[in-house]
């Protein structure tokens, strides 16, 4: 043969060049473009949580991660983002979705967004971000050794429960009755209570339970609370009924002249009292390292679950104000942000 390709074999069987041609452009152009090519092999990560208000800050971080790693969204990766505003009923939904579109990792951002996408799939990697017990919930076999596909970040840290308590006990003198609103379908939420319980008694402060397990259900949970005289009320974290309506159980405490505290500093920001827990926005930047990791290859199994490193107290000085209250300068000079 005189020439090499699929010219030459197409010669050798006497094709002319013109047919030749139009031919080698039919294959061309039934071949996917480079471009669609290399799309095609983009890493895409799912992102199921509560609500863009709540997640707004929390999401920015977590691309700070991504973009820290050498990430960029829409050349490197795909961010596919779900979110059910409000309506938690459709995290199984959005998780199903997630897990239709071939993800290559999902980052769940609390306990029933981790077990919702647990259910869908045993293979696809799960990193979890803001989880209080994911041993206790079954995510994982420990921290150390997670096992399975799920991996990530932990709030596991009793103490900040206690902690709470003795905010509360020190901005009100003689304090001696707390209302706990929470989901005793959230592992996490029964975890908080426990070690809630532990401190109250520690401190000769009676506990009340107050169950929430709607939306519809918070006027008649403060007026529960306030109806059996509590001075005070500890919002914990993780509840899906109350992390998209920040903003409403802080009116209602407002209103029932409750102060209050909550384990994640958006209650603050959504005029809440006070807040004290893990640095939410840490949390999410360093989920990112965790996804990188998995993309390169790392097995959830064989990366140990962390727990936080940073916590923060944040006060709102006007809903402060509101109550009638002056935060004690002993409380003050701890706060990590007053917000004016």
């Amino acid at each position: 043969m005189r020439r090499i390709g699929l010219a030459v074999v197409l010669n050798s069987r006497g094709c002319r060049m013109r047919f030749c041609l139009t031919l080698l452009l039919a294959i061309a152009a039934a071949s996917p473009p480079i471009d669609a090519q290399q799309a095609s092999r983009i890493p895409k990560i799912g992102f199921l949580g509560t609500s863009a208000q709540v997640l707004a800050p929390n999401i920015a971080a977590f691309r700070l991660g991504l973009r820290e790693l050498g990430y960029i969204e829409g050349k490197t990766v795909l961010l596919e983002v779900r979110l059910p505003e409000g309506e938690h009923e459709r995290l199984p939904q959005l998780a199903r979705e997630l897990v239709a579109l071939k993800s290559d990792v999902i980052v769940a951002t609390n306990d029933v967004a981790i077990a919702s996408v647990r259910r869908e799939t045993q293979t696809i990697p799960i990193v979890m971000v803001f989880s209080s017990d994911p041993a206790g919930a079954g995510f994982v076999a420990s921290l150390a050794r997670p096992g399975g596909n799920v991996t990530g970040l932990s709030t596991l840290s009793p103490e900040t429960s206690g902690k709470r308590v003795e905010l509360l006990r020190e901005l009100i003198p003689g304090l001696s009755r707390v209302a706990l609103l929470w989901n005793p379908d959230s592992r996490g939420n029964l975890l908080d209570y426990k070690e809630t319980e532990v401190a109250a008694r520690s401190l000769h402060v009676e506990l009340q339970s107050i169950e929430l397990l709607r939306v519809d259900d918070l006027e008649r949970a403060f007026s529960a609370a306030t109806k059996a005289g509590a001075q005070a009320l500890i919002v914990p974290a993780g509840n899906p009924v109350i992390l998209a309506r920040l903003d409403q159980v802080a009116r209602f405490a407002q209103r029932s002249r409750l102060p209050s505290i909550h384990g994640a500093r958006q209650y603050a920001d959504a005029g809440g009292l006070m807040s004290y827990g893990p640095n939410t926005t840490d949390l999410f930047r360093r989920a990112a390292t965790y996804v990188d990791k998995i993309l390169k290859g790392t097995k959830p199994a064989d990366l140990p679950v962390e727990q936080p490193t940073k916590f923060e107290l944040v006060i709102n000085a006007k809903t402060a104000k509101a109550l009638g209250l002056t935060i004690p300068q002993s409380i003050l000079v701890r706060a990590d942000e007053i917000i004016q």
